[in-house]
């Protein structure tokens, strides 16, 4: 099993800046893609961005694109969502996502092999 713990939600002013963090519990999720997803009320999940295994490719939803950074550390089991220009439209719970193929974070009709619980990010006009 896979354990998937996220960190770095919060209250910040649209303009700010937030870095997410998801460290996966088991070494084995080293090789999976992962990647963040969004939700906000009465609205569906939304893809956000997404890693493949050793960074050889990052992918990112048309509303985050050129604001949003995805990145993985050394050991591969932690990745990082960096935050900047934030707007109020990007008020949501974050939830890190972690699957063996890259198809199972922006395939259609697969899903990812383990979700973590989710931190709040709040944006102020």
């Amino acid at each position: 099993q896979v354990h998937l713990v996220e960190s770095g939600g919060g209250l910040v002013q649209a303009g700010g800046s937030l870095r997410l963090s998801c460290t996966a519990s088991v070494s084995a999720a080293a090789t999976y893609a992962m990647g963040w997803f969004r939700q906000a009320p009465g609205k569906e999940r939304e893809f956000v961005a997404l890693i493949t295994w050793e960074s050889a490719s990052r992918s990112y939803g048309d509303s985050v694109v050129g604001r949003f950074t995805i990145s993985r550390d050394d050991a591969q089991t932690t990745v990082y969502l960096q935050m900047n220009s934030l707007k109020p439209e990007d008020t949501a719970v974050y939830y890190c996502a972690a699957g063996s193929t890259s198809r199972k974070l922006v395939g259609r009709t697969e899903q990812p092999d383990y979700w973590g619980r989710g931190t709040q990010v709040t944006v102020s006009a």
